[in-house]
């Protein structure tokens, strides 16, 4: 029996976007397929979001029996690294949750083509693409949703070489630790590294070319995290531009600027982790009227292009550049293509964001400095989690929780943390936002006890001068 060609909706890249949307649309009834050149799953899953975290597991377990003393428990003898075993774990896990979304394609009658896709026109009333993989393929289909995600951005005259000089997926998968290393970017998948290199013993500086390390975060959560950095031994410099990296014999040298001097730094290895670019190139819009804005395609709130039928959803549509808010982009995509009612683009700050590093980061809606530009009075509290009693009990009571509130309305503008588990911690404040809850809800919301969650209710009813334990 031949293959099915034509569909309803053709899903290009099988990442967080691409595999839900295509899922989302057969549940609704219509036909659907993916094209994927590379992984299932995409770079978030075989490269990014979840093999990080199994090497910070990885750190996080060493630091923590370094420390097990604190709690009583002698460890003999000293702590030892089995890098390759580090990496093959990280590796199995990426893999076994790629073949998951290859079961959920499979269970949800989405075909998959494995090549690479490009458009070739229209036929009738159709998108044709065409698939170049072990052979060639041309497809069809009445609505085509580009989800190609993107890729690691090089500066200018600096480019990666895979040894001394790498990306994020040559950092993932070390042969061996060096015992030195620069961080050039200091977003999450650069301080993520930072802290994964340094918890391996590693000498770790961070060069950022902004005057403060997560600059997308509240400038006091920032901070916190430098201080908590700089106090485990990483180095940071900040408002630091990068002039050049050169190959030496005892690494890479790196002639950094900072304040109008001139340095340069050296060390083994170099991890370039300076933003991302949109996979917009080789897939034919040349050839479409589709606009892009600095390499990036746009959209209006629901994915559609101003061609007809043309949808781009994910990292290839710009910032934020998240797996979650690229899944939502590819439901709500599908869900106006179907016609459904009550559909909403995503407001950008109602998607949280979380960084992984130790201690972790998390936070949703504006910052406190974004609140006053944009007019509001507000009232903000804050809540340390060493005054929280599961924290003291976890021996990790570094950070704080900070809301902050309209003073005329309540509402919830935003919400930052840092320290234990705040990435699991902030969905809470994430709900609220979407059910637009105010101080008054939050306040007699009961919070289980001992809980690190506690520290959120703290947070908001310290805004209102109510706090019970600090």
């Amino acid at each position: 029996m031949a293959q099915k060609t034509e569909f309803d909706v053709i899903v290009i890249g099988g990442g967080p976007g691409g595999y839900v949307a295509a899922i989302r649309a057969s549940q609704l009834g219509m036909s659907a397929a993916v094209v994927e050149r590379e992984h299932l799953g995409g770079i978030c899953l075989n490269w990014g979001c979840i093999p990080t975290k199994a090497l910070l597991r990885a750190a996080e377990i060493k630091h923590n029996i370094e420390h097990a003393a604190d709690f009583g428990i002698e460890v003999s003898g000293t702590v030892s690294v089995n890098l390759k075993k580090v990496v093959e774990r990280s590796r199995g896990v990426a893999s076994r949750l790629s073949s998951g979304v290859g079961h959920l394609l499979k269970k949800n009658k989405v075909t998959v083509f494995d090549g690479t896709a490009k458009l070739a026109g229209k036929s009738g009333a159709n998108w044709v693409l065409s698939v170049t993989g072990k052979s060639e393929t041309r497809l069809t289909g009445k609505h085509i949703i580009i989800a190609t995600g993107a890729r690691a951005r090089a500066l200018p005259g600096i480019e990666p070489n895979g040894s001394s000089i790498v990306t994020y997926k040559d950092a993932m998968v070390p042969e061996k630790m060096p015992k030195s290393l620069i961080v050039v970017g200091s977003g999450a998948i650069g301080v993520e590294f930072a802290s994964f290199y340094q918890d391996m013993g590693v000498e770790v500086t961070i060069v950022e070319y902004l005057d403060r390390i997560l600059n997308a975060e509240d400038e006091e959560i920032s901070a916190l995290a430098q201080k908590s950095f700089e106090k485990r031994g990483i180095k940071i410099l900040t408002s630091a531009k990068l002039l050049g990296l050169k190959e030496t014999s005892q690494g890479v040298a790196a002639d950094i600027e900072t304040g109008g001097a001139k340095q340069q730094l050296v060390a083994e290895r170099v991890i370039m982790a300076v933003g991302i670019v949109g996979n917009s190139e080789n897939i034919g819009l040349e050839a479409t009227k589709v606009k892009l804005d600095r390499g990036h395609i746009v959209t209006d709130g629901y994915g559609a292009t101003v061609e007809a039928g043309l949808y781009a959803i994910g990292d290839v549509t710009g910032a934020p550049w998240l797996a979650h808010k690229a899944s939502h982009e590819g439901i709500i995509c599908i869900e106006k293509i179907a016609g459904m009612k009550h559909v909403h683009p995503i407001e950008d700050n109602s998607v949280p964001g979380c960084t992984y590093c130790r201690p972790q980061v998390a936070s949703v809606g504006l910052t406190e400095t974004k609140a006053k530009q944009a007019g509001y009075e507000i009232k903000v509290g804050k809540f340390p989690f060493l005054a929280n009693g599961k924290a003291i009990a976890l021996g990790d009571d570094e950070g704080l929780i900070k809301t902050i509130f309209d003073a005329k309305t309540g509402a919830l503008l935003g919400a930052h943390m840092i320290g234990p588990e705040v990435t699991e911690l902030i969905q809470g404040y994430v709900v609220a936002r979407s059910l637009e809850t105010t101080e008054a809800e939050l306040m007699h919301t009961i919070f289980p006890h001992p809980t690190l969650s506690e520290a959120m209710h703290e947070s908001v009813l310290d805004a209102y001068d109510r706090a019970i334990h600090f």
